[in-house]
């Protein structure tokens, strides 16, 4: 299936070049990659591929272009973010189509996409005016201590492809709120994206320099000749956990800061005196957002044996009615998987944990024929063994493992090197706080299957990362705190 005529316009307005200084430009070897919509395997756009040669240009130019940006007023630069805004709520169904045909996302979970992404760039336009400081006398009486806050400095931020506009805007605008220059590098899947909103920077106002973008088929070796380079002060990774190992070892030699949002293995608890059509409700929203392609997505999900059969009966009578298709097209629930390795990584997860005792209530099987898709799923009484307990799944597949007392739910979800989010449904609000204080993870919804705001600190413990996105706490990664001492 070609793009359609309206989509193929979309396409062509999309840059296909290096972004750097305010100009888009060949990569310097010459050479291009391609994209292809995984829906049909068919290619949509080819950009070029940046050398590590053309990331430190793009280093140059943030750069020669920090100071000033440093030294713009922080009502300018919050104005800016604002127009950004403005400008992303006006081509709102430009992003969600182009979104939906790079990443397979269905057309109105994309729309849900930007308007998440597009909180970031308003929260933290009010955030750049906020930056504070402090002033007092220190206790012996000698002196006057100044707390100030400065920008740490030119940004390396490489971002995944399953949210390639909300996690650009996530690590963009606190970046520039903040007074920091940026160079990115959007996953090579989904580069499209991030290059749109770059060139929507621009219409906004942002000065040539502030924000380059590189996109790359060797990603490694981009990142170690950046990271290797004393200019740059910053790193933000939003991917697995083992790249982000790599990554960190990579930072050390420098002391870089760092910020990593890295893998997830979410629990999601349901009591036996939880409300089992809100926990459903819930559930379908936690696993399935995103075909299941999200760090945040409930990975085990933990159900009391008292209701665990009537939650698996309706979870998969749900399950079963969502239609599936290329996500650009309307109503579908379920699109594409982003690239064949992702369905075969499934179908994997899927047979061992039919093969250590898990029984399919629905689905279970990639989809013959064209495109990356793979069958809603829903197994039940899976084991404790199984590689799904221990994986994360980042595909359309819903695993329940029971449960008898509220100790053994603790111990199972906790039994993780990962620790970024939580799910639990309960009406008793005394467990619900003790939830809160025993399960191992930065982030918890309490009988919702939705946590992530652009006002709210996103981020794991463990091995899910450091520093938070969001928030009020999330502009303060992007700046270095100065003590100055005023002596009487």
């Amino acid at each position: 299936m070609a793009l359609t005529p309206h989509e193929q316009e979309l396409i062509d307005r999309v840059q296909d070049g290096l972004g750097i200084a305010g100009t888009w430009e060949p990569a310097s070897s010459g050479e291009r990659f391609d994209i292809l919509d995984p829906a049909t395997g068919e290619i949509i756009k080819s950009v070029a591929d940046a050398t590590a040669e053309d990331a430190v240009r793009a280093l140059d130019a943030a750069v020669a272009a920090q100071d000033s940006w440093a030294a713009t007023a922080a009502r300018e630069r919050s104005n800016t973010l604002r127009r950004a805004f403005d400008l992303l709520m006006a081509h709102k169904e430009d992003f969600a189509l182009l979104m939906s045909i790079e990443m397979g996302k269905p057309i109105a979970e994309a729309r849900g996409e930007v308007n998440y992404g597009g909180e970031f760039l308003r929260w933290f336009s009010e955030e750049a005016v906020r930056v504070r400081g402090d002033y007092r006398e220190n206790p012996e009486g000698s002196g006057t201590m100044v707390v100030s806050h400065i920008p740490v400095g030119p940004c390396y931020f490489i971002t995944p492809w399953n949210f390639p506009l909300a996690m650009a805007t996530r690590k963009i605008a606190p970046a520039l709120a903040a007074g920091c220059t940026v160079v990115i590098k959007p996953a090579e899947l989904t580069p499209l994206t991030t290059i749109f909103f770059a060139q929507l920077l621009a219409e906004a106002g942002l000065p040539a320099g502030v924000v380059n973008v590189v996109p790359t088929s060797n990603p490694s070796a981009q990142s170690q000749r950046l990271l290797s380079d004393p200019r740059l002060r910053k790193l933000s990774f939003t991917g697995s956990t083992p790249v982000g190992k790599m990554l960190l070892a990579a930072a050390a030699p420098s002391v870089l800061r760092t910020s990593m949002e890295l893998g997830g293995n979410a629990p999601f608890l349901v009591f036996e005196d939880a409300d089992l059509d809100r926990a459903v409700e819930g559930v379908l929203l936690a696993k399935f957002r995103n075909i299941g392609q999200a760090c945040t997505a409930a990975n085990r999900i933990i159900v009391h044996e008292s209701v665990a059969d009537e939650f698996a009966r309706r979870v998969g009578e749900k399950v079963a009615e969502m239609t599936i298709g290329r996500g650009a097209e309307e109503g579908i629930d379920i699109g594409a998987l982003v690239d064949e390795r992702a369905v075969a990584k499934t179908a994997r997860l899927v047979k061992d944990a039919v093969d250590t005792g898990a029984v399919v209530v629905t689905g279970g099987a990639a989809i013959e024929g064209r495109g990356n898709f793979f069958q809603p799923t829903v197994l039940d009484k899976l084991s404790s063994q199984s590689a799904m307990m221990r994986e994360e799944i980042f595909g359309p597949v819903l695993g329940i493992i029971r449960f008898s007392t509220e100790g053994e739910a603790v111990k199972i979800a906790n039994d993780t090197e990962y620790g970024l989010v939580s799910y639990v449904f309960t009406e008793n609000i005394h467990r619900g706080h003790r939830m809160i204080e025993e399960l191992e993870t930065g982030m918890m919804g309490l009988n919702t299957g939705l946590v992530s705001n652009a006002a709210a600190p996103f981020g794991g413990i463990k091995q899910s990362g450091i520093g938070r996105e969001g928030g009020f706490e999330g502009i303060n990664e992007f700046l270095s705190t100065k003590y100055t001492l005023l002596p009487r």
